[in-house]
């Protein structure tokens, strides 16, 4: 039920600034003249391109790798990112899978070969800002997040936080924004097959968080960007788990439509399974398609 209340908060969220948007452009169609419409008509290449940036973008990320020989296997990252800005909104949805085949041995006497899933991860993630300042650039964001990973000892993990912000500073090379805010955690342990079968069942664990998010954007050139992120999900009530995050990038852009990136995730829970790793990494290169 909560991940399904999860999901439905993450669109909501993004949903949120198209409906302003689209309430304001209704207004202002209630109260247009003929002067207003023909100078709209004139003016309708400049209205999409707003002072505040980019209307709407849309990119989607696709990584391959598959390999024969003595060892064969199948990797796939794909995902989705949407991003709104209008005047004091800002707005993303970000939605990521990962899935690995790898040839396993079986059998006794006669061996066979078949394809088995070693890891398959998908999240998505959602914020919404609102300004309040446009001058000091602070904001109110509200953010949820929901993901299933195979083989992280957790069927599922969500959040959800909402708090204060700020864009420290801006120019034409960076940026870097932060911001803090109370939340809520739930994650759900994962049962082996065996466990199952002893009647064990998956326990749901549920804490207030404290969230705070950095994110450092830097161009190094005219086609080459770095980007870095860093996420603390740091539970209130002691013995409960806390999820620390960083993730750097470097994207390079090979046409007008397509880039090239390059990313590493390093994704630290604090609190796991003893047959599991605290800290994972992840490194992938991928390539990325605007429109």
């Amino acid at each position: 039920m909560f991940s399904r209340f999860s999901i439905s908060f993450i669109i909501i969220l993004f949903i949120l600034p198209f409906n302003s948007y689209a309430q304001e452009k209704g207004a202002k169609k209630v109260s247009a003249d003929a002067s207003d419409i023909l100078f709209s008509l004139e003016k309708a290449d400049e209205s999409q391109q707003p002072s505040s940036g980019t209307l709407f973008t849309a990119s989607a990320q696709l990584g391959f790798l598959y390999l024969t020989g003595n060892t064969r296997s199948a990797d796939i990252k794909t995902g989705l990112d949407l991003r709104f800005e209008r005047d004091l909104w800002r707005s993303f949805f970000v939605f990521d899978l990962l899935l690995k085949k790898t040839e396993k041995e079986v059998g006794e006497e006669v061996i066979e070969k078949a394809f088995e899933t070693t890891e398959q991860k998908w999240s998505v993630v959602s914020q919404t800002n609102y300004t309040l300042d446009p001058v000091e650039q602070n904001y109110v964001y509200g953010s949820a997040f929901y993901e299933e990973n195979r083989f992280s000892g957790f069927d599922s993990q969500a959040s959800m936080s909402f708090g204060w912000g700020r864009r420290w500073f801006e120019n034409k090379q960076s940026s870097f924004d932060a911001d803090v805010g109370p939340g809520f955690k739930r994650d759900v342990t994962q049962v082996t097959p065996e466990e199952a079968a002893e009647g064990i069942t998956s326990q749901t664990q549920d804490t207030l968080i404290l969230q705070a998010q950095a994110l450092y954007i830097r161009k190094l050139n005219e086609h080459i960007e770095f980007k870095q992120l860093m996420v603390v999900k740091h539970a209130i009530e002691k013995g409960q788990n806390s999820i620390y995050k960083a993730e750097s990038s470097i994207t390079s852009r090979l046409i007008d439509s397509l880039q090239l990136k390059v990313n590493f995730i390093i994704d630290y829970n604090s609190k796991v399974d003893t047959d599991k790793e605290n800290l994972n990494t992840e490194t992938s290169v991928v390539l990325i398609y605007s429109f």
